[in-house]
């Protein structure tokens, strides 16, 4: 084929019937694929067409992946990153290299992590007069200290209470519980979830003051997103968006609180 187009495509949480279908169709196409078998199922390559280089960059530099780019010009080479790739997806910098070397390149978003996490557990994320905003996040110190910028500490956004997904800390988790109880209450709800979509998902409900226990005890250290907040049990909430008595620019509000007898807006989709 030969584009020499560079997709960066975003593999999806780990199932391979979650990417999407442009990042499917990239996969299917493309002459030359760079994956992290460490963070990416196998299952989701099948999804190339026979015969397809592949280049594992769990041993790479990102050095090594740019060789590979420069190696093949007029390839349709696929970049592909786990979940998403707007989050710790070392995307930037090879951004900058297809810019400065007047590389084609495209970004095709895929499912992330969080949305599969909050899936796994059952749970949304926010909640109407508990939570209405979300942080992402990671622990800082130890290897990452370097890339946490001053006043963005696990502490910090704790002090918000609002639902927090702390990305890449289930290694160390006694720092993790001493800086969310800088900010929640002990008991806040808190769930662990690692390997969100795989076929050996695991999903643990806790509190943030038995989250380190929980960690230890089920001996997770990788590929674990950790969600806190007084959303994740929220039984009861109701949006206003669905309410009878709110009305917005498709529904008028009705006085009675029932829509029982009133014709239900319906659409027709016409073969062409």
């Amino acid at each position: 084929m030969g584009t020499g187009l560079i997709s960066f495509v975003g593999a999806g949480p780990g199932a391979p019937d979650l990417i999407t279908l442009r990042g499917a169709h990239r996969l299917a196409t493309a002459d030359l694929v760079v994956w992290a078998s460490s963070l990416v199922p196998a299952a989701v390559v099948a999804h190339c067409r026979e015969g397809v280089e592949l280049h594992d960059s769990a041993g790479m530099t990102l050095e090594d992946v740019l060789a590979v780019y420069t190696a093949h010009p007029d390839a349709a080479i696929v970049r592909l990153h786990s979940g998403d790739v707007s989050v710790y997806s070392a995307l930037t910098e090879q951004i900058t290299w297809c810019t400065s070397h007047n590389r084609a390149f495209e970004i095709v978003p895929g499912v992330g992590s969080l949305a599969a996490a909050a899936a796994a557990a059952g749970v949304e994320l926010t909640a109407p007069g508990v939570a209405q905003s979300a942080v992402l996040t990671r622990l800082g110190g130890g290897r990452t200290e370097a890339s946490m910028p001053p006043g963005e500490s696990v502490a910090g956004f704790a002090s918000h209470g609002t639902t927090m997904a702390i990305y890449l800390s289930a290694a160390r988790p006694a720092a993790l519980r001493e800086q969310l109880l800088a900010g929640y209450p002990p008991q806040t709800p808190a769930v662990i979830v690692a390997k969100a979509s795989w076929p050996d998902e695991t999903v643990i409900t806790t509190t943030v003051d038995g989250l380190a226990d929980a960690l230890t005890t089920a001996g997770i250290r990788t590929a674990a997103l950790v969600l806190v907040g007084p959303a994740l049990a929220s039984a009861g909430c109701r949006s206003r968006l669905y309410d009878p008595a709110y009305s917005h620019g498709c529904r008028r509000r009705s006085e009675s609180g029932s829509t029982v007898g009133r014709p239900i807006p319906t659409t027709k989709r016409r073969r062409p």
